[in-house]
């Protein structure tokens, strides 16, 4: 009896009815961030009239080029387009939900860096005399790098949940990542400018954990909208390009200036590139006639980018980065074809976008490559100065040894994925309270269930109707022949 009340309790629900609980959520966060940020949040010194002046004077600075935001606001847009733009895009190939990829997407991501600009700002950059968290163009690009692991988290939930439970997804995986961000770069001290460890590994095993918790055994009653139409995997394409074009900028965005960005834009240049024919080989050889998959296509060829998050600032040298991409391109599309159906079928994990194969692995064998490559860190290749630059060896860390900074690289890599797994976990029982407005097993995948939809996009014809997953490829064929007489 217990179980079954349990159960009950517990279980999907099949009202959708949302206009309280959106609103109200999204009012009184908005307002508690108005709140906040009039207590904490003011502007750094090369961003307030008064303080730039003075930093001018003391600085010995002649001319306003000299400001941090003419250096950074190039890869802070590249990143802000990647966030909004690229993830959005990437989340509309579902035949039926474009409109909640895209446009939850923008949601949680609008309310995410607001969060995160004041959870990482307590942890980094809170004057412990005024009590004040200080920002400037960095603060901005640190708050998307924030924003994407819950934004990774929604691809295993996507078509799944309600915007309510993604705010609560955003709320906790913002706060997360600030604690295994402070614990990963500040207490061990670890490198990870392109976020290996602490966005793609992080989030990739957050939204896995949460989607194990929400596990539907009845989703196939939604089997029909779990896949893709010609145009939803074209529209996904393009948000596939964006981050494939603006990856390294990703990776580069907050690297020392000089040698070290510079550096870390080739590697993750080289790699992506040399994961994108790996991906198309492994794709046309897993199929019987030969043919290219394009969710393949659309994830597998990102995965180096992933993988590069870490190791792009080291010396990696540029074979070294064309190698570690063309392992990732394997590695991913055989996660595709193979992994992501064995999870499904034997751990019930049901990952709609297939996160596990395009982030987690991916960002956990960048992390242990990041690793490995520190371990290997000579003074010869780097130069002294180069080495306490590149790895921040300086202050109390001065007299850390290589192999030392390669156990803390690859132990950061670890404390990502259990913050990922047990923080998911707890995340995932908290929504699976009845609270929230999340869908039925029947209703899944389906923007009629959260958005107005125009009225000629109320039925979908079966034109041209196949699933990208590989499940119902050949079923019900005859569907979609049909005259012209007919139609």
């Amino acid at each position: 009896m217990a179980d079954m009340v349990a159960g009950n309790f517990f279980g999907p629900q099949n009202n959708t009815y949302i206009r309280v609980s959106l609103p109200a959520v999204c009012f009184v966060w908005q307002i508690a961030m108005v709140i906040l940020f009039g207590v904490f949040i003011r502007y750094d010194e090369e961003s307030d009239e008064k303080g730039w002046h003075e930093f001018k004077r003391s600085h010995n600075i002649t001319s306003n080029i000299e400001n941090d935001f003419y250096f950074r606001y190039p890869s802070f847009q590249d990143v802000h387009v990647m966030i909004f733009v690229g993830f959005g895009f990437l989340m509309t190939f579902l035949k039926r939900y474009s409109f909640g990829g895209v446009g939850f997407n923008f949601l949680i991501a609008a309310f995410g860096l607001q969060w995160a600009l004041l959870m990482q700002g307590w942890f980094h950059s809170l004057d412990p005399v005024t009590g004040k968290i200080t920002i400037g163009i960095e603060s901005l690009i640190n708050a998307d790098f924030c924003c994407a692991g819950s934004l990774i988290a929604y691809g295993a939930l996507l078509g799944k949940v309600s915007p309510v439970q993604l705010m609560i997804v955003t709320l906790f995986g913002v706060t997360l990542f600030a604690v295994e961000e402070y614990i990963i770069l500040d207490l061990l001290h670890c490198r990870d400018a392109g976020g290996s460890m602490v966005i793609h590994t992080f989030g990739g095993y957050y939204g896995l954990a949460i989607s194990w918790v929400l596990y539907r055994p009845n989703l196939n009653l939604s089997k029909r909208l779990n896949g893709s139409v010609y145009h939803s995997d074209l529209f996904a394409m393009i948000g596939a390009l964006f981050l494939w074009m603006f990856w390294p900028s990703f990776n580069s965005a907050i690297t020392n200036h000089g040698a070290g960005q510079h550096r870390t834009v080739i590697n993750t240049y080289l790699s992506l590139a040399a994961c994108v024919l790996t991906t198309f080989a492994i794709s046309s050889m897993g199929q019987k006639k030969g043919k290219l998959d394009m969710v393949h296509i659309q994830n597998a060829s990102l995965a180096a980018g992933v993988a590069m998050g870490t190791s792009a600032e080291f010396m990696i040298t540029p074979y070294g980065s064309i190698i570690v991409g063309f392992c990732c391109g394997i590695i991913s599309t055989f996660g595709y074809l193979y992994v992501t159906p064995f999870l499904e079928k034997r751990l019930k994990l049901q990952d709609t976008c297939g996160i596990h194969n395009l982030h987690a692995v991916p960002g956990m064998l960048g992390g242990f490559v990041g690793a490995i490559v520190a371990a290997a860190a000579t003074e010869e290749v780097y130069g002294k100065e180069g080495l306490v630059e590149t790895f921040g060896l300086s202050g109390k860390f001065e007299n850390r040894s290589m192999s030392t900074q390669g156990a803390y690289q690859a132990a950061g890599t670890c404390v990502a994925i259990a913050f990922g797994l047990v923080g998911g976990v707890c995340v995932g029982f908290i929504l699976r309270f009845p609270l929230w407005g999340d869908p039925a097993d029947d209703f899944c995948f389906d923007d009629e269930a959260y958005w107005e939809l125009p009225e000629d996009e109320e039925t979908i014809p079966p034109v041209l109707e196949y699933n990208n997953h590989m499940i119902n490829k050949h079923q019900d064929t005859h569907e979609s022949q049909f005259s012209l007489e007919e139609s």
